[in-house]
């Protein structure tokens, strides 16, 4: 926290505690609330009291607070940091905690339920000092612009988010549902939440640490198969007992749907099957028995005509062509010597 937020803080947390002392000591200040409060400001200008109806709405709690996380949910988004969620959070924790504890602490009544002029009317069962809506309105736009990135916008931020938290302020007390110390001590209690925001920023980072570490080990990991691996093989995809994939040791299972398909056997593209060839080759029966084995042929040939100076086969590739010998010399070969 720089030196200025410093003076500022205590300069707004004396003040606030000056403001909650007047109250409960029926100081001039509580006179000041019922003059305003006898002079009703409605009925003085009832015109703007349809539109300061709608425009109090921006200090509601609800709207408010969905208005301004959708917008610092889109910054998380782009930004991929949870910081802008996590300070709108604290934010409005200390809000809630602080002004929250004052509220009920002093019970105060409104002015629509006073019962004695004059009278701070507390300790009565109310929940009214401070103003719930002035310290919801400084809040909540103010940490627009605590979260704006550059100096330009945090400057343009900071004119509109005070604008916005008075109008707000002065609305409830034309509308007669606070007191004049109501809201300036609303106005007190959401600047101290302001201010104190970068005395929590180290908590801020603990958390964001924890919850990015928290949402990946959450996430599920897709198994991928090592670049070596064949692809029919399962034990590629789950790791061996006792290994781990995760830096921290703990082993990731692997789903049994991702096994059952690596499991199963790799049929090949239809560009690379091989084709059948187009000859089919002859494969005989087997003969004498069943210690011989089947015996695979060559390619099978149309038969030629049989004559009577050659054979009815074709020559083999592999074998020289044997000659018919002449009717003489089988003649001679057949006779006795």
């Amino acid at each position: 926290m720089s030196r200025t937020r410093r003076v500022l803080f205590g300069t707004t947390l004396v003040a606030y505690a000056a403001i909650v002392v007047a109250v409960l000591a029926s100081t001039p200040l509580v006179s000041l609330d019922w003059q305003v409060m006898l002079f009703r400001p409605y009925k003085q200008w009832p015109q703007y009291h349809a539109f300061l109806d709608y425009f109090v709405v921006l200090g509601q709690r609800g709207p408010t607070a969905v208005m301004v996380a959708a917008w610092l949910g889109w910054r998380t988004w782009k930004q991929r940091s949870l910081r802008p969620l996590l300070i709108l959070g604290t934010s409005l924790l200390l809000l809630n905690v602080t002004v929250g504890s004052v509220k009920y602490g002093l019970g105060r009544l409104g002015p629509h339920y006073a019962t004695t002029i004059g009278s701070a009317e507390l300790f009565r069962g109310g929940d009214i000092f401070p103003s719930g809506h002035t310290a919801n309105a400084v809040v909540t736009w103010g940490v627009l612009a605590y979260l704006a990135t550059t100096p330009l916008a945090r400057r343009v931020g900071s004119v509109v988010s005070a604008m916005l938290a008075m109008g707000v302020g002065m609305t409830t007390i034309y509308l007669g549902t606070h007191w004049v110390s109501d809201v300036l001590s609303g106005w007190c209690a959401g600047l101290l939440v302001l201010l104190a925001l970068p005395w929590f920023e180290p908590l801020v980072a603990r958390a964001e640490e924890w919850l990015l570490g928290l949402l990946a080990r959450l996430r599920p990991r897709a198994a991928v198969a090592p670049a070596g691996a064949p692809v029919g093989d399962p034990g590629a995809l789950v790791p061996p007992r006792g290994a781990s994939e995760d830096p921290d040791g703990a082993r990731e299972p692997v789903p049994a749907a991702v096994v059952a398909t690596a499991a199963a056997p790799a049929t090949a593209p239809a560009s690379t099957a091989v084709r059948p060839p187009s000859i089919v080759p002859l494969v005989p029966p087997v003969r004498g028995g069943a210690h011989h084995g089947a015996r695979s042929y060559g390619q099978r040939y149309d038969r030629a005509a049989v004559t009577a100076s050659g054979t009815n086969r074709r020559a083999h590739g592999e074998r020289p062509v044997r000659q018919t010998p002449p009717p003489v010399q089988a003649a001679r070969r057949g006779t006795p010597g």
